[in-house]
This record gives structure tokens, sequence and C-alpha cells, in this order.
């Protein structure tokens, strides 16, 4: 199969799988949001924010690593050392898993009595099953991504998100409370991790179990995990809603929930449209690369102007009719929302930009360089954050957004 014909068919995978998994988890979220309602859903996005910081901490640098080394043994026909590598960086992921755990655990016991939101113990039970889950799963699909075998990722999505929806539809019908939807999180996530287990398993069925690793390569995954799982754990501090935290502690739960459903949304959008060519980027430049740097600089000139024709579009619509478009999904009680979501949209489209300079970046084995400017990048909106919400609640967040994300993207290009 040749590349163009190969790039079509990863393209044609892609676009089942996000559009599948990040619409109906979309339309899942809407639909918790309007039942509820701003205050409450505040508090839910908290606990999901708290599994998303256990997630990040368990697969720091190593779903990229599983992308990238799979990819470039693939590229250089190299296959025998797969599934070693593969082995290896499962081994890594369960020590981080286990870091993880740990580290909800001692906070959970230390400062739970002392958090403005209360979890209750059964609540903390189900969202660390939920993390532990939703991280194997999430290695399960960096296997896939690595074989670019996308039609996996797409048969995930086409029957984990369905149910996941038909779920939370019930708990909604049940006048179900926060607790309940956080059992429809649990009981998804066994669902998402059971079919990715059986997708990986499939695209490594016929690879040679046996092989010694070189010492050379053993050493780049070192230095990789080394230096990417610091660089992971900062960029979701730049790159998530961590805002909500900073919200809930210093402003209230009715202006997280209007963040949360803001800050979602324009996340979901934007996904959307450049996201089924942005999920082939990491393992496209990774291999590009193995082929010589000729090929991949031609290939990151390619992908930064595709990304911003696509990106265009979205974000011009979104500035223009945030207003109807919060007020049809989420209702009358989130109009708040409406010129927040404005705002991130268009920052969400800023850094769209940046997707093949990261890539392109992590590919070429430029750790130390991202290290740096996600140190320096962290840093920066964790304190924007603390004086701007204080000082200016919801809209503090806002402003700490496109801070970050403009003076971010400019950097990341330039470097690529």
């Amino acid at each position: 199969m040749s590349n163009r014909a190969l790039t079509l068919r990863n393209t044609v995978f892609s676009s089942v799988g996000i559009y599948t998994e990040y619409a109906l988890g979309m339309l899942a979220a809407i639909m918790i949001a309007r039942h509820l309602g701003p205050e409450f859903y505040g508090v839910y996005g908290l606990f999901m924010w708290f599994v998303s910081v256990g997630m990040v901490i368990t697969n720091s640098g190593i779903t990229t690593g599983v992308i990238k080394f799979v990819a470039e043994l693939r590229g250089s026909g190299q296959d025998e050392l797969i599934v070693p590598v593969v082995r290896r960086l499962r081994r890594v992921q369960r020590m981080h898993m286990l870091a993880a755990v740990g580290i909800g655990v001692v906070l959970y016991f230390s400062m739970g009595s002392r958090f403005p939101i209360p979890i209750k113990r059964l609540e903390f039970v189900l969202l660390l099953g939920a993390m532990v889950m939703r991280a194997s799963y999430m290695f399960n699909i960096a296997v896939a991504k690595g074989f670019e075998a996308f039609d996996a990722t797409a048969k995930v999505a086409l029957v984990a998100a369905p149910l996941n929806l038909a779920m939370v539809v019930i708990a909604m019908l049940m006048k179900g409370d926060i607790f309940l939807f956080v059992v429809v999180y649990a009981v998804s996530s066994v669902v998402f991790l059971a079919v990715s287990h059986v997708q990986a398993q499939r695209v490594m069925a016929m690879l040679p179990k046996l092989g010694a690793l070189p010492a050379a390569l053993v050493q780049r995954m070192r230095r990789h995990l080394r230096i990417v799982s610091a660089t992971v754990v900062i960029s979701f501090l730049i790159a998530s809603d961590v805002e909500i935290l900073f919200l809930n502690m210093y402003d209230s739960a009715r202006s997280a929930g209007y963040f949360k459903v803001a800050y979602q949304l324009a996340s979901g959008i934007i996904l959307l449209v450049p996201g089924v060519f942005g999920a082939l980027l990491l393992p496209m430049m990774a291999k590009a690369l193995s082929q010589g740097q000729a090929v991949a600089g031609r290939r990151f000139a390619m992908v930064t102007s595709y990304l911003v024709l696509l990106a265009v579009p979205v974000v011009t619509f979104g500035v223009c009719f945030a207003g109807p478009v919060i007020a049809l999904l989420y209702g009358s009680s989130y109009a708040a929302a409406a010129p927040v979501f404005a705002l991130l949209i268009f920052s969400g489209g800023v850094g769209t930009a940046t997707q093949g300079a990261s890539s392109l970046l992590i590919s070429a084995d430029r750790q130390q360089t991202i290290l740096t400017l996600t140190i320096i990048f962290g840093l920066m909106k964790v304190i924007l954050d603390v004086v701007l919400i204080r000082n200016l609640g919801l809209y503090g967040a806002v402003a700490t957004i496109l801070s970050g994300t403009l003076i971010g993207s400019t950097a990341y290009v330039a470097i690529g």
C-alpha cells in the first residue's frame, strides 16, 4: 500500500474513531451538565479533573513513547523488537500507576477533610478505579496508533462510546445525582479497557515474542521517559482545565461549572476537525524522520499549513455564534458561559497550529527543549491562575489560558 493510500485509510478510520468518541462523549457531557446544573456540574468537573491528573501521572511520557518507538521500529524494519519494547513500557506504566494510586490515597486521607468540595469514600474508590482503567485503555490505544492501526481505535469508539451514552441516559431517567454519574464513569471505563485490550492484542498477535533490546535503544527509551514524563505532567497544567480547581477554591462551584462547559465544548469542537489529521502526526513524523530530515521538513511545513486552514473556519464560527450555541446545547442557565466559550475556542484554534511542531520535536528527540519550555510555561500558568482567579474570578481563568496559548504556540512553531 502506498504512503498516500495508507494515510487516506488511516484518516478515514481516525475520523470514525475521533468523531464517534468525541461527539458521543460531548453529547453525554452536555446531558450531564444540563441535568446537574452549573453548580453541581462544577463539582463533577472537579472530580473528573482529579481522574485526569492520575491518568497523566500514570501515562506521563509512556503512551507517546509507545507510539514513537513502535512506529520507528516498523519504519526501520525491526519488527522483532516491538513486543519487547511494548512489554518494557507497560512495566514502567505499572510503576507509575502504583505511584499515582499511592499519591491519591495519601492526599485523600491527609487533606480530604480540608478540601472545599468533599469526596465521599466510595466516590474516591470509584474514581481511583476509573483512573487505573482509563490509563490502561490509553496505553492500548497508543499501541494501535504505533502500528497505524486506526481501525482498532475506531472499533473501540464504536463499541464503548454508545454504551457510555446509554448509561448516562439511564442515570438521567433515574434522576441521578453526582454519585450515580461517577458510577457510570467507572463502569464505562471497564468497557473502554476491555475492548481496547482485545484490539491491542490483535495488532501484536503475529509478531515475534522474544528479542533482546539493543543497549542504544534502551538508553533512548530511558531518556525519553525521564524527560517526557516531567514534560507531560507540567504540560497538563498548561493545557488542561486546572482552572476548575482554582475556581472551586477561590471563586465558586458555579463559575467552575460555566468554565467547564465552555472549556469542554471548545476543546471538543477544535479536536473534532483537526483531530482527524492530528491523530496521525506523531507516528507520521517519527516515520518521516527515520527516512531523513528532508522528508520530515517537508512534512512539517505541510502539516502546519494544513492545520491552520482547518482551524480558521471552526474558530470563526465559534466566536460569531457562541451565544446561540451555548443556549441551544446547555440552556439559559449557562448563558454566562457564552463569552468564555468564544475566547476559549479562539485559544484552541491557535494551539492547534503547534501540533505539528510538538510532534516534530518529540520525534527528533528534542525532549530537553520541550521540557525547558514546559517548565517555564507551567510555572507562569499556575502563578497567573492563582493571581487572576483570586481577583477576576471566571475571566481571570480565561485570561490565563489566552496568555499561555499565545506565548507557547509562538515558541513551539518558531523552534519547529
